[in-house]
């Protein structure tokens, strides 16, 4: 087959650490390349050099037979390359189609020519299958509905390269279908697709070809038809990773965590939770399942104190905190792994070591007289950053260059290393790879078999059923079903997620 690029050679290092060495990368016409690798192994270092996000310090970049040298994503873009990222770059207020035409508008006279850019925006997505209204305002689009927009604004300005950086990280187990099938027509269709993953089973079901990196090089390359996840694995780790989750060892206690009648109100007075009811409880793990936009997000941010409640109770080891301030809740007992480690879990700003300390820093050691300690910050970050296995050149390190993957470790870090009684954890392991999952997993038992109550929601279905010793599902709002770990299975919770009762999944076997 042609090739439609290639890497040759490409280093990149930054203070304290060599992020790609000598890295050589050769990509297909028309296929689907995954490149796979730990947090902090350099592939989005190295996908952001190809789109000329940064420059290498050695190597050469080649699209169709002619070297290049990117000076900046335009001259990536001129070459026919387009990249969609994590957090998508687009303008909120403006419309899908203003969106997608920015920078290469159709104009009559001196104006946009409206009419032409929605027209050629709507061509382009049905031509794709990507649904998307050329007229809606993007503050308004879930977040699905972005990517698409992310991918039609590529393909306007002609890629034939589309590079997806965890494309699937934010999505729905729904949504992430139907994105595998808009890209498996675009490589029909001659398109060449890169994309960047930690989820070996979507490499198995979409790619042809895989690289693996570890620790800034290039270790392995496969055929995707010719391997197997648990040898992509030991590539990426350098040993086998067997997840295993251990059944709680005694039964739970007493609950640490009371929902009663809880209403929560979107827009115009609009429950979007109604009446939940259920309760959490010491040594044990309960599961949220549910597609997104359900409610589950509103219900976490209702429990942690970031939404009113507009009726019900809330109560944390038998105190009731729905009129409380989110420091309350913490006061109680209360940990959080948000979903959004960016906006919520994290502030970008600051240091590795004072995004550990956030939570811990009103009291000893990190405290005293009313003071923060520096060197005790710096010690108790730097414990962290060891046990959890950070990939950060130091404590001083800005959280906000960190890989998507090393931030959400900084989260689960700092929120697992309280020892607090209650645990929520949101995605905690969304966009982190393999050997992460297997470590986190681990620290949730363990902090179940401590005695901690742990609220889990997860839009992995597998990761559900693997640690929840009882799974609640949620559909338009309501929990309409709560089940065992013994009963549930992915079809029976597809099947209530999508809305059918209780008793016609009983009728029909499961």
């Amino acid at each position: 087959m042609t090739l439609e690029l290639e890497l040759r050679g490409i280093t990149r290092r930054f203070p304290g650490v060599v992020a790609n060495d000598r890295i050589d990368l050769d990509v297909r016409k028309g296929e689907i390349h995954a490149l796979m690798g730990e947090n902090g192994a350099g592939k989005s270092t190295l996908m952001s050099i190809l789109y000329g996000l940064l420059h290498p310090d050695e190597g050469e970049i080649w699209v169709r037979g002619e070297r290049q040298h990117f000076s900046s994503p335009n001259d990536a873009i001129a070459a026919g390359l387009g990249m969609v990222f994590q957090s998508f770059k687009l303008f909120p207020s403006l419309t899908v189609a203003e969106n997608v035409v920015y920078g290469r508008e159709p104009t009559r006279g001196r104006r946009l020519a409206r009419a032409s850019a929605e027209r050629q925006v709507t061509e382009l997505a049905q031509r794709y299958g990507l649904a998307v209204d050329a007229t809606a305002r993007v503050e308004d689009l879930p977040v699905g509905v972005l990517q698409r927009v992310e991918i039609v604004k590529a393909l306007y300005r002609e890629a034939s390269v589309l590079i997806l950086d965890e494309p699937t990280a934010v999505l729905t187990p729904q949504e992430s279908e139907a994105l595998f099938e808009v890209l498996r027509a675009l490589a029909r269709d001659g398109r060449t697709i890169i994309f960047i993953t930690h989820k070996l089973k979507e490499v198995m079901a979409m790619s042809d070809r895989v690289t693996v990196l570890r620790d800034g090089r290039a270790v392995a390359r496969f055929v995707t038809a010719q391997t197997s996840p648990a040898e992509i694995t030991r590539a990426m780790t350098g040993r086998d990773v067997t997840p295993r989750v251990t059944p709680p060892a005694q039964p739970p206690g007493e609950p640490v965590l009371r929902c009663r009648g809880l209403r929560i109100e979107g827009e115009h007075g609009r429950p979007v939770v109604d009446d939940a009811t259920f309760e959490v409880r010491a040594g044990e793990i309960v599961g949220i399942a549910g597609v997104a936009g359900n409610g589950q997000a509103e219900l976490i941010e209702a429990i942690t104190g970031l939404r009113s409640v507009a009726a019900g109770t809330v109560e944390i080891a038998g105190r009731d905190v729905a009129g409380g301030s989110v420091a309350d809740r913490r006061a109680s007992g209360l940990s959080y792994i948000p979903e959004d480690r960016h906006a919520v879990g994290t502030a970008g700003a600051a240091d590795t070591a004072a995004n550990l300390a956030l939570g811990h820093h009103r009291r000893p050691p990190l405290l005293r007289r009313g003071l923060l300690q520096p060197q005790a910050v710096k010690e108790h970050a730097s414990t962290l950053i060891d046990r959890f296995q950070i990939k950060v050149s130091g404590p001083e390190t800005r959280v906000g260059t960190l890989s998507g993957g090393n931030l959400q470790k900084v989260v689960v870090a700092r929120e697992m290393s309280h020892g607090a009684p209650l645990l929520i954890a949101e995605q905690p392991t969304r966009g982190v790879d393999v050997g992460a999952i297997e470590f986190i997993h681990a620290e949730v038992t363990a902090c179940r078999d401590r005695g901690g109550a742990v609220l889990l929601v997860s839009a992995e279905l597998s990761e559900i059923l693997s640690l929840s010793g009882r799974i609640l599902i949620m559909f338009e709002g309501r929990i309409v079903a709560e089940l065992g770990a013994a009963e549930a299975d992915e079809a029976t919770l597809g099947l209530l997620m999508a809305g059918a009762s209780p008793e016609m999944v009983s009728r029909h076997g499961r």
